[in-house]
């Protein structure tokens, strides 16, 4: 008992497939002028828990698209209607406007609640740039 607690995002339930799987989803308001959208192509290794590979930010503004690495875990409430808990973290680089010169890192954090299906909620933030309650949906 007192072994598994440490490996609860790895036991398996009826919400995902075992093994090793892609996932595709969209994240934000999508049709909304000027949102933010977030495009995530996963890779998920279902019996660790472990999720990792490419975030692209589009935003409809000067220097608003992103494309980068992201990784992190997968968690199941496991009570009521299990649902999945996706922490996601990455970073870029980002270029100083003209006329300064220059470029920085930054840091980008996303968390989702998504059901079975991969449809659900969540939010991301990015430089300054915080998204709250936006919808995710399984896209493909």
């Amino acid at each position: 008992m007192a072994d598994d607690v440490g490996n609860l995002h790895s036991q398996t339930t009826e919400i995902s497939p075992v093994g090793l799987y892609l996932v595709k989803l969209v994240v934000g308001n999508v049709g909304t002028p000027g949102a933010p959208i977030v495009n995530l192509a996963l890779t998920v290794d279902a019996p660790s828990g472990h999720v990792s590979g490419i975030a692209e930010i589009n935003q409809a503004i000067i220097g608003g698209q992103h494309r980068f690495p992201v990784q992190g875990n997968i968690y199941h409430t496991g009570f009521g209607q299990d649902q999945l808990l996706i922490a996601l973290h990455g970073q870029f680089v980002a270029s100083v406007p003209p006329p300064a010169i220059g470029a920085f890192l930054v840091q980008f954090r996303a968390g989702l609640v998504v059901d079975k299906t991969w449809n659900g909620h969540g939010g991301f933030d990015y430089l300054n740039t915080h998204v709250d309650n936006v919808p995710v949906k399984k896209v493909g």
